[in-house]
């Protein structure tokens, strides 16, 4: 007669313990599936912030309102932060009929450390192929980190200096410009109107 709820007790005690895990693993599942949509919206998020925070539309002439240290128009663009200022000027794309061609610019870096520029994209997904300058090291030369810009230097993307190559570039603009996205390593990723000239 003792023995009866003793072992209902340990029985009790052993639903109770399979109920709390359940439990355990029911808030577990809970929180992984929290963790994944928080780091769904925050890369949402950050990828909006991208999108928006550097450039201006494709029919506008000047950066976006409200963000700081950025002005741009066609064909030029200025970042000035505190750890930044570089400056784009003469960004003009030459494209054949086919949207094949190259673009040239000047890009000054007057911050306190090399930069290098990265990437360069163009719309639809399309990407820019960087060649290197003439010289294998020093101010506009290729390695793995992108095209080298020295601090208090400007380097003319033309001529025998660095190139960036275009290849079937769709997305020119009514205002004939074709938006850009800039990749660089420290000032991040900047976007500009850079001028068309068909040929």
């Amino acid at each position: 007669m003792k023995r009866l709820p003793i072992t209902r007790g340990r029985l009790h005690g052993r639903s109770r313990d399979r109920h709390d895990a359940r439990t355990e693993n029911r808030v577990g599942r809970h929180r992984t599936v929290a963790a994944a949509a928080l780091s769904s919206a925050l890369i949402a998020l950050t990828a909006g912030c991208g999108g928006t925070g550097h450039h201006s539309g494709p029919e506008s002439g000047t950066s976006r309102a409200g963000t700081p240290g950025v002005t741009s128009s066609p064909g030029r663009l200025s970042v000035r932060t505190a750890d930044v200022d570089l400056t784009i000027t003469g960004a003009v794309a030459h494209l054949d009929r086919s949207g094949d061609g190259s673009l040239t610019m000047s890009i000054r870096n007057d911050g306190a450390v090399p930069e290098h520029l990265g990437m360069v994209a163009t719309p639809d997904m399309g990407r820019g192929v960087l060649e290197g300058g003439k010289t294998a090291e020093g101010n506009g030369s290729l390695s793995t980190a992108g095209i080298l810009l020295q601090s208090g230097t400007a380097v003319a993307f033309r001529g025998d200096g660095p190139r960036v190559e275009l290849h079937h570039v769709h997305g020119v603009t009514t205002r004939h410009t074709l938006p850009l996205s800039l990749q660089f390593g420290v000032a991040g990723l900047v976007r500009l109107q850079a001028r068309v000239e068909v040929s």
